[in-house]
């Protein structure tokens, strides 16, 4: 398996003590975020929280970027999201990673300090040169889209 160096950074704010993400299992894609609270965070139903982690990251260049998705967990049995589906960390920011919490659910949630609340990736990135042409090549699908390929 491929591995970077991806240097970090901990923050503390006044609150807790930051943790480092790790790697749950071997096979693990995402390594988990956890929150870094001073008190326990209530997000009632139908509210959005924004949940600091207390770490920052700088990744190796421009072609490759963090990406912060949902911990399936807690989508399917307490009705949590991300408010942006997939969070974006580019490789020139360095500040403190936050995650956009998102209550789905009938009932209020509560994050203490140290739970996990969303998992990152690392991935390459390719940067496009658009190129501007009359038309585009025809193909058998041509512009059919949403479910023109059947359910």
């Amino acid at each position: 398996m491929e591995q970077i160096q991806v240097k970090i950074e901990r923050f503390d704010h006044g609150r807790a003590e930051a943790i480092v993400p790790r790697y749950a299992t071997d096979g693990s894609a995402g390594m988990d975020l956890h929150a870094c609270l001073k008190e326990d965070l209530l997000i009632e139903p139908g509210k959005t929280v924004k949940v600091p982690t207390g770490i920052a990251i700088e990744l190796p260049g421009p072609h490759l970027v963090a990406l912060v998705f949902a911990r399936s967990g807690l989508a399917a049995n307490k009705g949590i999201s991300l408010a942006n589906a997939v969070g974006v960390i580019d490789s020139d920011y360095r500040g403190e990673i936050g995650v956009l919490i998102q209550n789905n659910g009938i009932d209020s949630f509560k994050i203490s300090h140290g739970d996990r609340i969303a998992q990152i990736l690392f991935m390459p990135v390719f940067q496009a040169v658009l190129i501007e042409e009359k038309s585009l090549k025809k193909t058998a699908r041509g512009v059919g889209g949403f479910g023109s390929t059947g359910l």
